[in-house]
């Protein structure tokens, strides 16, 4: 997944952040990974500091329930955002603003914004977005269970992820409402850096239909949709085509021979 991340970082300037409104915590979960894997982060970490900075900013988001705040835990690989198995009102006390979650390791650090769903009531949740527009993120302390709040305002945002599922057997008008919704609070450019995740990779596929085909027609009807609103004209598919990823983030994924998760096909 972080390999994906790296090939869509935007030349804008890394976001610095203040050490009064967050103590970037050291990426205890990075030991967590499999020696292969750790070897591949850090020839990735290195890449990245040498083309682009030290820092990665990447904003995850896309409806409730799809395993956004999942997908987070994977990439760090630790437990650092609630994961609820329902899906939650984005306007409850403790889910209506976006988490950012940073992690350092080897002078470099990396920071994931989780969001609130953006439908509410079958409708695009325009408040929510708003709110993420206006970035205005809350981080709990665990240690200190304080609650704080600070504005990141004109800050760059590398990378967006944009989840929906795979077993997702449907795109309707409000996928494409939710991404012309994006498209109008942060500019068509930030397809640019966008990459699609579809979570519970693990499924199995429709009857008639093997594995290969079923994600090849789900990722060619969610980025029609995707390219349609955020305003890719066909000419410009090819050039500005958005890179599409299946991941697992239960510990049903398969592991190979290194112990690295993968997924089954």
């Amino acid at each position: 997944m972080l390999s994906s991340l790296t090939n869509h970082v935007s030349e804008a300037p890394s976001l610095e952040l203040s050490m009064a409104s967050q103590v970037i915590r050291e990426w205890v979960g990075f030991l967590q990974f499999p020696s292969a894997t750790q070897e591949k982060l850090l020839e990735l970490i290195g890449k990245l500091k040498q083309e682009s900075g030290s820092t990665l900013t990447v904003l995850v988001m896309g409806k409730g329930g799809v395993g956004k705040s999942s997908t987070v835990n994977s990439i760090l690989g630790e437990r650092t955002v609630a994961v609820s198995a329902f899906q939650v009102s984005c306007f409850s006390v403790r889910n209506s603003t976006p988490v950012m979650v940073s992690r350092s390791w080897e002078r470099f650090a990396l920071n994931i914004i989780d969001t609130p769903g953006l439908v509410e009531g079958g409708y695009v949740n325009d408040q929510a977005l708003d709110l993420i527009k206006r970035q205005v993120f809350t981080c709990w302390n665990v240690s200190e269970l304080l609650l704080v709040v600070w504005f990141l305002l004109n800050k760059a945002i590398d990378v967006l992820l944009y989840v929906d599922r795979l077993d997702t057997y449907r795109v309707d008008n409000l996928d494409g409402q939710i991404v012309t919704a994006i498209t109008d609070s942060f500019g068509k450019e930030i397809w640019h850096r966008g990459l699609v995740v579809l979570t519970r990779a693990q499924v199995s596929p429709p009857d008639g239909l093997s594995y290969d085909e079923f994600t090849s027609r789900r990722s060619e009807e969610l980025s029609k949709i995707v390219c349609l609103g955020a305003r890719i004209r066909k000419q410009e598919v090819k050039a500005s085509s958005i890179p599409i990823v299946c991941v697992e983030n239960s510990g049903r994924c398969n592991r190979n021979e290194l112990d690295e998760k993968f997924r089954y096909t």
